[in-house]
């Protein structure tokens, strides 16, 4: 990630006078990373925008207790984390339904997206990534789209990297099934279609 290394955002930002100027670097530095993390598990480019706004909100007044004990990229992650988590939360509670019926609407946001610019293969690879319980759509974005190792997802989630890579291998197992279609699912029509 290039820009300003963490403890010279960080003091630019603890001094009044740089406080917004060191924000906006910030934003600048860490919003794409933040977006594409975020757009995987919530799939909606209005809905992804909503989430990294709360994130950079709870950004802003976290900041001044940020102590350095993890690197600011791991924490700033850990709140698109757990925003995304507590998004797909609010909204499975919000439809008052299954994760299947989430899961329906969120590749039928997909598959409508002017947003989305991939090609078949990448659409049935995020198709097959939606169906995954969010924890593990979370930990294998993590790993396979953002190339982040185990231990960074460990700090992330606060999981145990033995269990991060049993989630991330078991992640990979379903989504090779289903994209080999050996495993019927209540989305395999939308991944046909793709």
């Amino acid at each position: 990630m290039s820009g300003l290394p963490d403890k010279e955002l960080l003091d630019l930002f603890r001094k009044e006078e740089s406080r917004n100027y060191a924000f906006n670097l910030l934003v600048r530095q860490y919003q794409k990373p933040l977006y594409g993390f975020i757009r995987r598990m919530v799939t909606d480019h209005d809905e992804t925008q909503d989430v990294l706004q709360n994130v950079f909100i709870k950004v802003w007044t976290g900041l001044d207790g940020f102590r350095g004990g993890s690197q600011l990229f791991t924490w700033l992650y850990r709140i698109a984390h757990n925003e995304s988590l507590t998004h797909l939360r609010r909204m499975r509670r919000g439809l008052f339904t299954s994760h299947e019926t989430v899961l329906e609407r969120l590749t039928t946001t997909l598959d409508r997206s002017e947003h989305f610019s991939g090609d078949a293969i990448q659409r049935a690879l995020q198709l097959a990534v939606m169906r995954l319980p969010p924890k593990q759509r979370a930990v294998f974005t993590m790993k396979y789209f953002d190339t982040l190792t185990y231990e960074a997802i460990s700090e992330i989630t606060g999981t145990s990297v033995g269990a991060l890579k049993s989630t991330y291998h078991i992640a990979s197992g379903k989504i090779e099934r289903w994209l080999t279609a050996e495993q019927p699912g209540p989305t395999d029509q939308t991944l046909r279609k793709a």
